[in-house]
């Protein structure tokens, strides 16, 4: 997740660190929380208590795919290295 050259796309990496972008807030709720990006103006629905979790936790880990490892079990962890990878591409999260 490195700065990528003028116009060309980044790309999420699971393996490299991650966080929550600094413009993101997030608002618990009973079905996981609401992360609302003031830059983008985009309401994001985050729908399991664990993916809440996991992004509170990313600046914690040395990468993304071991902050999920921390919040859910080994057989749930490549669906929520794919939950990342679109909140990665919808701004939610970004590289550090």
């Amino acid at each position: 997740m490195t700065a990528a050259p003028s116009g060309v796309a980044r790309t999420f990496d699971p393996d490299q660190p991650a966080r929550l972008h600094p413009l993101v807030a997030l608002r618990e709720e009973s079905f996981g929380a609401l992360a609302y990006h003031y830059g983008e103006r985009r309401l994001v629905f985050l729908k399991t208590p664990a993916l809440v979790g996991v992004l509170e936790d990313l600046e914690r880990h040395e990468s993304a795919r071991a902050a999920v490892a921390a919040h859910v079990e080994v057989d749930q962890v490549e669906d929520y290295v794919r939950a990342l990878a679109r909140l990665f591409d919808s701004g939610v999260i970004d590289g550090r």
